[in-house]
């Protein structure tokens, strides 16, 4: 599931928004149970409403090959039942309660979130709790559940042209790490799944010393630590498989694939290699490389958007993507689709141009200064969300981050300046870190639908 999108309002007031952000800090405490699990409470009394999540720290980099999807079926399986909430009850007792849940798997963790009034909280502790400890897992339920996931990776893949594009350029992206592995997983590894390899998957990473709780929203911090040690606490802690270092190789020219698939229009994408946030502190470069992701696209004016679709008319639509906090290697992606006659190597090339402009000539502090406003903005202005809110802590946990250091962040972005930018630029996206997936449109079928969607926003929920 992608994370929630950046809101876009009105970028006068950054001053005042990071004034918001700043004291955020103070309303979050945290315990960890002596079974190992993680407690982190966020207390927001704007609403009588409660956010409440368990992070896995167990996602799709975690799997072997030959059993590529497993978490994310796992996942599934997870709603399922125990012994004393039968298969589906799950959901119909938060339904029951006004509720809503969910759950998402990622390439770094699985997560599971419910939203409920805040006297309701207790409800989703001691179900989720239930589910931690006490999973069945029938061969009945599971092969009904794989053959709905299968379902899914056709049509998010096999009938989604993107999809495929996606799918192979991770592939060809990563050399070795396991990133290259699609979340929902290989279809063969899908065909040959069974139940036990489910079972193993819950064994080996469903113990609450590799689980953080999330909780944000109206509620008495000293509450929710009584709730969680009422019902978590007794669930035993288990040893953890051990994690062996697992290192892209340094790429060593360009990288190219081709996918051909029933489209309407071609797309063309470049990624490089890139570095993730590993020292909020002290890091600069992730810092940069967002703020340049920002200068690229954003918002109607960013440079892409300005040059290839609106200026010079070649392309229906261009974009940047870089994402700072993973546990594993990172990327820096560009992306376009010709409009109807216009050939992919003009528009991979004046993607290049427009990066290699950047590199030449900078950016002016007006327009550095409007895309950090851009860029600050949108994503104080998603603390509006307790999800997000609560979210923000899980992501930056499960990726070994300290969350508390969430609000250097927000002053380092503020610090980056267009040399760094420059820097980054030229540092990272060049040829030698490079891949270029180009999508070849192939005849429409007759009567059956063909699925396009963003390139890099391809999910993965239940």
């Amino acid at each position: 599931m992608p994370s929630p999108p950046l809101m876009k309002r009105s970028l006068g007031v950054l001053g005042l928004s990071l004034a918001i952000v700043m004291p955020v800090q103070a309303e979050i405490v945290e315990q960890t149970l002596p079974n190992g699990l993680k407690v982190i409470v966020k207390t927001d009394r704007r609403a009588p409403v409660v956010v409440s999540q368990v992070w896995y720290r167990a996602g799709s980099m975690d799997e072997s090959y030959g059993s590529t999807g497993v978490a994310h079926v796992l996942e599934h399986m997870m709603f399922k039942g125990t012994k004393d909430v039968p298969a589906g009850e799950f959901s119909k007792r938060i339904a029951a309660a006004g509720g809503r849940e969910n759950a998402f798997t990622s390439r770094d963790h699985t997560a599971y979130f419910q939203t409920l009034q805040k006297d309701r909280l207790a409800l989703a502790l001691k179900l989720e709790a239930d589910r931690m400890a006490n999973l069945v897992l029938s061969a009945d339920e599971f092969a009904k559940e794989i053959n709905v996931v299968m379902e899914e990776r056709r049509m998010r893949t096999e009938d989604n042209p993107q999809g495929k594009l996606y799918e192979a350029l991770m592939a060809t992206a990563y050399q070795s790490h396991p990133y290259r592995h699609p979340v929902i997983g290989w279809m063969d590894d899908l065909k040959n799944m069974t139940v036990a390899d489910a079972r193993r998957w819950y064994e080996n990473w469903y113990t609450p010393n590799n689980a953080t709780l999330v909780v944000a929203g109206d509620v008495d911090p000293a509450q929710v630590f009584a709730w969680s040690n009422q019902y978590f606490g007794g669930i035993p802690s288990r040893a953890l498989p051990e994690r062996k270092p697992q290192r892209e190789p340094d790429q060593l020219g360009v990288k190219q694939v081709t996918v051909k698939a029933p489209a309407k229009l071609p797309v063309v994408a470049l990624v490089w290699q890139a570095p993730q946030l590993r020292d909020p502190v002290n890091d600069w470069e992730p810092y940069a490389l967002e703020i340049l992701a920002g200068v690229l696209d954003g918002h109607a004016s960013a440079r892409l958007n300005q040059s290839l679709v609106r200026d010079k008319q070649i392309a229906t639509e261009a974009s940047a993507g870089y994402d700072s906090i993973a546990r594993g290697p990172g990327l820096f992606s560009v992306d376009a689709s010709p409009v109807e006659g216009q050939s992919v190597a003009v528009v991979q090339t004046a993607l290049k141009n427009e990066i290699a402009l950047l590199i030449k000539e900078g950016v002016s502090e007006n327009e550095l200064n409007r895309v950090k406003a851009q860029v600050l903005a949108s994503q104080v202005y998603q603390q509006d969300s307790l999800f997000y809110q609560a979210m923000q802590i899980g992501e930056w946990t499960t990726a070994g981050l300290d969350y508390t250091a969430r609000d250097t962040r927000y002053a380092k972005l503020k610090a980056v300046t267009a040399e760094q930018i420059r820097n980054v630029a030229a540092k990272y996206l060049v040829d030698d870190h490079l891949t270029v997936a180009v999508l070849e449109p192939q005849p429409m079928p007759e009567g059956k639908p063909v699925f396009q969607r963003n390139l890099m926003g391809v999910g993965h929920a239940r």
